[in-house]
């Protein structure tokens, strides 16, 4: 099997696919574009620092390893819900639900 090159992309030591020259991640496009369903010229607004050449090059690197991106996004997410619910209940959260309920 023959392996990609993909232009833009380098995989850092600890296994990360991010833009080449810069510390962002793949991912963080990705979720850009799935989360806020920006185009890639919206992409590069928020992030002027990328060219569109390496947006392009990210969300393509993205697309042809969903499935790992996609397994990598779930048990973050599945570890974020688990410290929630260790965490104690917010006392500023709960001063802003009484403070909604007495509007």
């Amino acid at each position: 099997m023959a392996t990609v090159s993909y232009p833009h992309i380098e995989i850092a030591a600890d296994g990360t696919a991010v833009v080449e020259g810069t510390r962002t991640k793949v991912v963080e496009i990705a979720l850009d574009r799935l989360a806020h369903h920006w185009d890639a010229e919206e992409i590069q607004r928020q992030h002027p620092h990328l060219t569109l050449a390496q947006i392009y090059a990210a969300l393509a690197y993205f697309h042809d390893h969903r499935q790992h991106f996609d397994s990598d996004i779930h048990e973050q997410l599945r570890d974020v819900a688990l410290i929630e619910s260790r965490q104690e209940p917010s006392l500023l959260r709960e001063k802003l639900r009484q403070a909604g309920e007495h509007r």
